[in-house]
């Protein structure tokens, strides 16, 4: 039922459950109050991000050698009021957006891609968070290809950040930073970012995880 729900775009549980009772009673006989939903739902988390691993190995695109890693805004509120009365305070944090150029009070989801689209790897955090331990994180917990490629931007930079995905053999891909001496595959960059970027509009699009 939460896979229906964010399928079909519904980002209010009690509209959701509403609708269910009207259209889904003959697959779920027995639907509970939004309480009681809501408690199922935060307790199968583990067990949905099982599903979703499960169904994800699944497919060809598991075994790519080549991930794509960028992180997107989440915009949860714009005025002070929102920021102070949100349930989303002391979680969500003010932030820079350098591809709008602007600041933003929210959340950001760090994604980890292959070329075709599919997240092997994902994390919710503060706008604030660093994008290399967030990423660091994320790659614990995974199966990796030996030599897997990570391609990423420019913020996913520093020496000791470097070696230590070289101990994992994992080799890094990015941009060059203003002062640094061009860096290997930098031709591959602007048409596979296109992908990620491609990606993060999806999610915020047609899956309204901003709501």
């Amino acid at each position: 039922m939460t896979v229906m729900a964010a399928l079909l775009g519904f980002v209010n549980e009690s509209r959701f459950l509403r609708w269910a009772r009207a259209h889904l009673v003959c697959y779920f006989p027995y639907i509970p109050k939004q309480p009681g939903y809501n408690k199922r739902v935060r307790k199968l988390a583990e067990t949905i991000n099982f599903v979703r691993d499960h169904l994800a190995r699944l497919t060809g695109q598991w075994s790519d050698t080549v991930w794509l890693a960028d992180s997107t805004p989440v915009e949860c509120g714009r005025s002070k009021e929102t920021a102070k009365r949100s349930d989303m305070a002391g979680d969500a944090q003010y932030g820079y957006c350098a591809s709008h150029t602007r600041y933003f009070w929210g959340m950001r989801l760090h994604l980890l891609t292959t070329l075709g689209g599919l997240v092997v790897g994902f994390a919710l955090t503060g706008a604030k968070a660093d994008e290399r331990e967030t990423l660091i994180s994320i790659l614990s917990g995974l199966e990796r290809r030996p030599g897997q490629v990570i391609i990423a931007d420019k913020n996913y930079f520093g020496h000791d950040f470097e070696e230590l995905l070289a101990s994992e053999d994992i080799v890094l891909l990015r941009k060059a930073r203003k002062g640094e001496a061009p860096r290997s595959g930098r031709q591959f960059f602007k048409p596979l970012r296109q992908v990620i970027e491609s990606i993060n509009a999806t999610l915020k699009t047609h899956l309204d995880i901003e709501h």
